[in-house]
């Protein structure tokens, strides 16, 4: 038996040439210029519109120190 109504290639393929991605859209950070996604916190410094949000030396410096106390064990 055949599909009547059959969908071409070519119809399937127009009706699907909108199911691309599209690429993240990029900003730079404001305070060091790290390349961070619109409308998101830079992860580099943890600052946004200006202000800083996260306090990321401190991040830092706690996992150093858990870094360290694995090593000693």
């Amino acid at each position: 038996m055949v599909n009547r109504m059959r969908a071409t290639r070519s119809h399937r393929n127009n009706r699907r040439s909108h199911h691309a991605l599209d690429a993240a859209r990029m900003s730079a950070c404001s305070k060091c210029g790290a390349p961070h996604q619109n409308h998101h916190i830079c992860m580099t410094c943890g600052s946004y519109n200006g202000r800083t949000v996260l306090d990321l030396t401190a991040k830092a410096t706690a996992k150093a120190k858990k870094i360290a106390a694995a090593k000693k064990k």
